[in-house]
């Protein structure tokens, strides 16, 4: 299931070069090979206003998160990256750096549940309107945008029903409105999509998935491309200051280093086992964009590297999903994704229940598994059990 990547700003180094040395030379008093961990709040100044490195207090920089910032910069083909204490707190300071009350956006309508709660309790009390669109639906985006639209919010693939947007498509449609175009690319990492290479303007990771990895920090990430874009989301950055700890950005660099072998590894697994599940008596529907019949198939193959390890199916009641999630050992019962571990969980009552009731319900019956990079033999026996 290889394609090519799409070619756009193409670096002049490879993405797993950059992965483990933009940011990251080695330190200049030791040679340590890792950054160190800066574990300061303040800095010694060379006089009033002297700052040293530029570095005056660590709400506003840090060594270790900078060198974080360049290399997220650096894998997302941006100019400019940004490291926040969660993925929420990365779209926080995007909307309110970018919205004024009276705005609109265009958001998908099967999107994140923690982002629907944010457009939902948060901005829209803010009085930021917004609009849940079939974002696969290039026709029905451009028909959403009103005057007052000022973003377009993808995620691509979707979570969790991993629904595709055309991200070139859908940039060309937001610019000619005069928006701009965001991507969450948590789900696809920039190892096999990168978004600001084909016409997105910003791209926000949680980085407490894919990008760490570990599943042992929180955290979040902004990249852009325009320099001018950056002040503004940095200064915002600085200002509401939900910036990334030193520890928690030196964890998230040693997830980075590893996060192009590791998602070849959950690729090879996920497409193992979306293989098993097709064929499944238990399975009534596999929902994975490497698959040919997939609806947003033909444009994942346009612009993702591979398809992902994550898979959502449909069971054939809810009471057979919940016993599904209830019933493996290997996959953990948990939330969130993207680590070295499997999870499953039930989208309906777990991740997404804020979405209940709202048109980003999702189907009561679906199942979302994070294909971990485990021995795929042992993953498979496991979902085996459990289907019955």
């Amino acid at each position: 299931m290889d394609n090519e990547v799409p070619q756009g700003n193409v670096p002049e180094q490879g993405f797993e070069t950059l992965a483990i040395h933009a940011g990251q030379e080695p330190d200049p008093t030791t040679g340590a090979v890792v950054p160190p961990i800066y574990q300061v709040s303040t800095y010694k100044q060379d006089g009033i206003g002297g700052l040293r490195g530029g570095y005056e207090y660590s709400r506003s920089a840090n060594p270790t998160r900078t060198a974080l910032e360049e290399c997220v910069a650096a894998i997302e083909a941006g100019t400019r990256g940004m490291a926040f204490a969660s993925g929420l707190a990365a779209e926080d300071t995007i909307l309110r750096t970018l919205l004024r009350p009276g705005d609109h956006v265009v958001i998908p309508n099967d999107a994140y549940g923690g982002t629907y709660r944010l457009f939902a309790k948060v901005a829209a009390p803010w009085g930021i309107s917004y609009d849940p669109v079939p974002l696969g639906d290039v026709s029905a985006v451009r028909a959403a945008i009103r005057p007052e639209t000022k973003l377009v919010w993808v995620e691509t693939p979707t979570n969790p029903l991993l629904g595709i947007s055309d991200i070139a498509a859908l940039a060309a449609v937001a610019h000619d409105a005069g928006a701009l175009l965001v991507v969450d690319n948590t789900f696809a990492s920039p190892y096999l999509q990168q978004p600001l290479t084909l016409g997105a303007d910003i791209v926000v990771h949680s980085t407490t998935k894919y990008v760490g990895g570990h599943s042992d920090v929180v955290g979040g990430a902004i990249a852009v491309r325009d320099a001018e874009l950056g002040e503004r989301l940095a200064f915002n950055q600085n200002s509401m200051g939900a910036v990334a700890g030193p520890f928690d950005s030196w964890l998230t660099l040693r997830g980075i280093k590893t996060l192009g072998v590791r998602m070849d590894r959950h690729c090879d697994n996920a497409e193992k086992v979306v293989e098993m599940l097709t064929s499944h008596r238990a399975v009534k529907q596999v929902l994975y964009p490497g698959l040919p019949d997939h609806p947003g198939h033909d444009v994942a193959v346009k612009q993702m590297k591979r398809f992902g390890g994550m898979v959502s199916f449909r069971a054939w009641s809810e009471e057979e999903a919940v016993r599904i999630c209830e019933s493996t050992k290997l996959f953990t019962l948990g939330e969130s994704l993207g680590g070295v571990e499997s999870l499953i969980e039930h989208p309906g009552r777990m991740t997404h229940a804020s979405a209940a009731g709202s048109p980003l319900e999702v189907p009561s019956d679906l199942v979302r598994l994070s294909v971990g990079i485990e021995d795929v033999t042992d993953l498979l026996a496991d979902l085996e059990r459990a289907l019955g």
